[in-house]
């Protein structure tokens, strides 16, 4: 097997997501315009885009880390808002786009139309989670649109399971076709339930990181696998197991909670952009199985299809957003004021992605009569113009349109206040049990040391309030910021010596190793809190 073009694709998408990190351009967008230019470059490997791998392999980590970001509190403070669109919206989005695609497109037939919809339904979770962070949005719209993109595939998948078996010839009627989405998502519920609690279990019982960190990678496909061998959704087994594994994970030891947020983020980034990348290179795939329509007749239905997707989104959040508050007294008592810029973002930020171009290549190429599946191909170009469409021209301009409406970022100033009343009374709940400690005789220590636990608990407790302190006017840093510097340099120093002490063969490298990782680590300390501030 040849592994190299996997190679070549993984580490040019790396390298343009790194490149992206200097540029206004999200990483997201370079990666698809890239992936567009290099389809057509003579010589590249063809990278078709395998459901059997896209689904099971790349949608479970995916889905998990998200989860895994996701806050199960919020997510529940905004159920409604998030349930609305991840199963209200896909629902409508299906019928509403496949019937305005199969009145745009003649001889295309409903049954198909309705499987064109339920491909291009959902929003994606990657592109949605990547631009809502690289923009800072309101806390609220971020959770509405994290827990959309966490759930909505899942009703996406049922739904078209349903509009294949109508075109295939299996038959499905709307009752049929309710209850196996209930099954569906009742059924993966279920079985992140029942998963959740041992899986939690084993790795606050697992007493070697490593150990703890490769059940942390296997849990997603684990859980994706176990519920769709029974038939239920795999995506919200996923969802489910990460969000509760995500909310206990302060029960975790430091030493897995260190290396598991260095390795999911490292895969993350890996899988993310490798995603990105594969959807520009499938133009010259879809291009070439365009078939009998010709390219400006698929480019006019293309742009019918992108029109409806848009105005289906803005013609259901709208009323979602604005219709129960005016009708229910509790909701407007539980929920706060919004005004109609939020729905606005809500609406704009509906980019499709991978899963979309993942279930629409699994369409089969025939009917079970024999005959070929009705317009398979200008479903796939369909899907793919879609997923393009709404990356470039909703991903480049969210960014201006967010600016233009005002809509105010997360204050810093409050959080960074929070965090300090936080680390506030967390560090006088610690002194009061210091205190307690050292008077005990089994915990007695020398005055320098107990002095020494106190001079730490002080700096955690003031390092956040510093950071709300006043401004050097040389460096420009508060005296937070200037400590953590000096830190640095002299970890730096340190670390010199350590090396030349081990050139000289006056320490080995396994000491060496010992020490560094002592130095990484108050690092790594004074590293987050600089990020964090």
């Amino acid at each position: 097997m040849d592994v190299m073009p996997l190679l070549m694709l993984i580490a040019g998408s790396a390298a343009i997501a790194g490149a992206a990190r200097r540029t206004p351009v999200p990483a997201p967008l370079l990666l698809v315009a890239t992936g567009l230019i290099a389809s057509y470059v003579p010589g590249m490997p063809d990278y078709t885009l395998d459901p059997k791998i896209v689904l099971p392999l790349l949608l479970p980590p995916l889905l998990h880390t998200a989860a895994l970001d996701s806050s199960y509190l919020d997510l529940r403070a905004n159920a409604r808002p998030v349930a609305l669109l991840s199963v209200g919206y896909v629902l409508f989005a299906t019928v509403t786009v496949g019937y305005l695609a199969y009145l745009v497109v003649p001889g295309l037939p409903l049954t198909t139309a309705l499987v064109l919809g339920a491909v291009i339904a959902p929003p994606d979770a990657v592109a949605a989670t990547a631009i809502a962070r690289r923009l800072r949005l309101p806390s609220r719209i971020t959770t509405i649109l994290q827990g959309e993109s966490l759930v909505n595939d899942a009703t996406a998948i049922t739904a078209y399971k349903v509009a294949l078996a109508a075109v295939v010839g299996v038959g499905a009627t709307w009752g049929e076709g309710i209850r196996e989405f209930a099954v569906a998502a009742a059924g993966g519920v279920i079985v992140g339930l029942i998963l959740m609690v041992p899986l939690h279990w084993m790795r606050t019982h697992l007493r070697e990181p490593l150990l703890q960190n490769t059940l942390s990678l296997l849990i997603p496909f684990v859980a994706y696998a176990a519920a769709e061998r029974v038939g239920a959704s795999g995506v919200l087994a996923v969802v489910v197991v990460g969000l509760y594994l995500g909310h206990r994970s302060w029960q975790v030891d430091f030493a897995t909670r260190l290396q598991e947020a260095a390795v999911w983020k490292m895969v993350g980034f890996i899988l993310e952009s490798t995603v990105f990348a594969l959807i520009g290179l499938q133009l010259r795939i879809v291009l070439g199985g365009l078939g009998e329509y010709g390219v400006a007749e698929a480019a006019w239905y293309a742009f019918a299809v992108f029109v409806a997707v848009v105005a289906a989104r803005f013609a259901w959040v709208f009323p979602a957003t604005f219709l129960p508050r005016a009708l229910s007294s509790r909701i407007r008592g539980r929920e706060p004021d919004t005004n109609w810029t939020a729905p606005v973002i809500v609406g704009w930020a509906g980019m499709r992605g991978v899963v979309s171009l993942a279930i629409a290549f699994s369409i089969p190429l025939t009917m079970d009569d024999g005959h070929p599946f009705p317009a398979r191909n200008l479903v796939l170009f369909l899907t793919f113009t879609t997923v393009i469409a709404t990356l470039v021209v909703q991903g480049l301009t969210l960014p201006p349109l967010i600016r233009r409406l005002k809509i105010p970022a997360r204050d810093v100033q409050a959080e960074t206040l929070a965090e300090a009343q936080a680390q506030s009374e967390a560090s006088t709940a610690a002194e009061t049990l210091l205190t307690a400690l050292l008077a005990e005789e089994r915990n007695a220590l020398p005055q320098p040391l107990a002095d020494r636990l106190r001079t730490v608990m002080d700096r955690r407790r003031n390092a956040v309030w510093e950071r709300l302190g006043t401004v050097n006017e040389t460096t420009g840093e508060s005296a937070d910021g200037t400590y953590r510097r000096l830190a640095r340099e002299m970890i730096g120093a340190e670390r010199e010596v350590f090396v030349e002490l081990r050139d000289a063969r006056r320490i080995d490298d396994e000491m060496l190793r010992t020490l560094l990782r002592r130095l990484d680590l108050e690092e790594a300390a004074a590293y987050r809190e600089e990020a964090a501030g």
